[in-house]
């Protein structure tokens, strides 16, 4: 297959999926996918409106009774064969990622596909193991037990990072448990989002279980979260517009989950082997060229490998190469756009002048000048209240500060507002378990950072929301509890009755 696909003919009839038909956007705006290592448009698309969103809202709610009903095998059976349709399409999935993100192939070909690809496969597992108490007399009188039944409608909204995978993560534990789902992908990248959909459909679930609008935030996505025909919102992107999606759900009392930004920290202790810690920043770091919510992005290292470690990450950084995401040989890829390019710029350039930038902090030139390319980018001398330290960067920027008791370490790594992610780096096993014990965030890594599977959760506490995505969590989250309860006495008139009315029974 052509490395860059012809994706116009692909989306000929439109980029919105409604009741298992691809279909024209109802709003009076268009938006350009745009390759962001050429800069080129590579397709362009009607965003959704509000009716649209109302369209897919209805096709979700009139699937929901067939589908809720089925049993928790035969959506097991629909789902196990929906991964093999993602496995058979997996090496367009992977293009098509890397088109409209700028991936590069490899990662692309070896975490985002087979990464989704897994996760279905995880969920198909899950419908069949819904979990609660075990049946009981806990009254002495009555028998209850719990049922953990489908919520209905979920509206989610994924972002631009990894639209692949947020796809996976918002739409499979959701109709794991019995739901259907209308899904907003980022209007940048709603290519694989609605391939995964197409799939869905091919692999025989039924019209309307997944539905797909590609549109704003403000126009698609605000009325998707306020709808009063959806009974969950679940949201991934950044803080701000996580709070702002939670206004919004309040109005309707929804069911909300919020994966929002991360600040992640990466402490390495005295103890540590620096080759590895060193690699393993360099790779926290850059992943998806610094796109992700969990890369490492502030390094404390403690005052006796702080210079070393600088400098192998230096060295390390010198040898990632940029280039064309299709080439199987690039490390790195474009940002999203140039507008994104722009943002990270503008944050190191704010830097110099109270920090030093050790490598990088530029757009390449030559061939790579038309892209959104920006070189691995380290940094240190910044203070610990600085922009560089406490915000959210989003690319390819690593921060190396120095502490020197443990004490201080974890304090620093503690002192952002988020909480989503960390990692500790130590060969003592209980540095390392204070470490995991006392750093606020939703996963610590241990010796590593990065690494994801499916049979664990993911979400942040703080500033990065509430939730979980992916494992057995973030399934029983798509669910309500029921208790139901019996009673086995057959009395007419119980004991209680009088706390209500008449006297104790003689």
């Amino acid at each position: 297959m052509d490395q860059r696909f012809d994706v116009t003919e692909r989306f000929a009839d439109g980029a919105q999926y409604i009741a298992g038909r691809l279909g024209e956007g109802g709003s009076e705006g268009t938006h350009a996918v745009v390759d962001p290592a050429t800069g080129e448009q590579v397709f362009s698309y009607r965003l959704a409106g509000a009716a649209d969103v109302d369209a897919a809202v209805a096709a979700a709610e009139a699937a929901f009774p067939e589908w809720a009903g089925a049993t928790p095998g035969e959506r097991s059976d629909a789902m196990h064969r929906f991964a093999a349709a993602l496995t058979e399409r997996a090496d367009d999935l992977a293009h098509a990622e890397s088109l409209q993100c700028g991936k590069p192939i490899k990662l692309s070909t070896e975490f985002d596909v087979p990464g989704s690809i897994d996760n279905t496969a995880f969920f198909a597992g899950a419908a069949r193991h819904l979990e609660g108490k075990a049946a009981g007399e806990y009254s002495g009188d009555h028998t209850s037990y719990i049922r953990r039944e489908p919520i209905g409608v979920i509206g989610s909204i994924a972002p631009w990072n990894y639209p692949l995978q947020m796809a996976a993560w918002k739409v499979l534990p959701a109709i794991a448990a019995g739901n259907t789902i209308v899904l907003k992908p980022a209007e940048l990248t709603p290519l694989t989002s609605l391939m995964f959909a197409q799939a869905a459909t091919e692999a025989g679930l039924p019209d309307g279980v997944v539905n797909v609008v590609s549109g704003t935030g403000r126009e698609a996505g605000e009325r998707l979260v306020s709808h009063p025909g959806v009974a969950m919102t679940s949201f991934t992107g950044s803080t701000a517009v996580g709070k702002r999606v939670a206004e919004l759900a309040t109005a309707t009392v929804k069911r909300i989950h919020l994966e929002l930004g991360g600040k992640a920290p990466f402490v390495v202790f005295d103890d540590a082997d620096l080759a590895a810690a060193a690699h393993g920043a360099v790779a926290g770091a850059l992943i998806n060229t610094g796109q992700d919510c969990t890369a490492a992005t502030r390094a404390y290292v403690q005052r006796p490998l702080y210079d070393a470690f600088v400098a192998a990450v230096a060295d390390l950084m010198a040898t990632v190469r940029l280039g064309d995401p299709f080439d199987p040989h690039t490390d790195l890829g474009p940002l999203i756009s140039h507008a994104q390019r722009d943002r990270v710029a503008g944050f190191v350039e704010r830097a110099r002048g109270y920090a030093t930038v050790v490598t990088g902090g530029e757009a390449p030139g030559g061939d790579l000048a038309k892209g959104a390319y920006y070189r691995p980018t380290l940094i240190t001398g910044a203070p610990q209240d600085s922009a560089i330290v406490q915000s959210e960067i989003f690319g390819p920027v690593l921060v190396v500060l120095p502490f020197d008791s443990d004490d201080e370490g974890i304090a620093l790594a503690n002192d952002t507002p988020y909480g989503l992610a960390a990692s500790a780096w130590s060969r003592d096993v209980y540095r390392t378990g204070r470490a995991s014990r006392e750093i606020r965030a939703g996963c610590v890594w241990i010796n590593d950072h990065i690494p994801i599977i499916s049979e664990m959760p993911h979400g942040g506490v703080r500033a990065s929301g509430f939730g979980k995505d992916m494992s057995a969590y973030s399934f029983e989250e798509y669910t309500q509890v029921k208790h139901v309860m019996f009673d086995n006495t057959a009395v007419v008139r119980k004991d209680w009755h009088r706390t209500v009315f008449g006297d104790r029974q003689t």
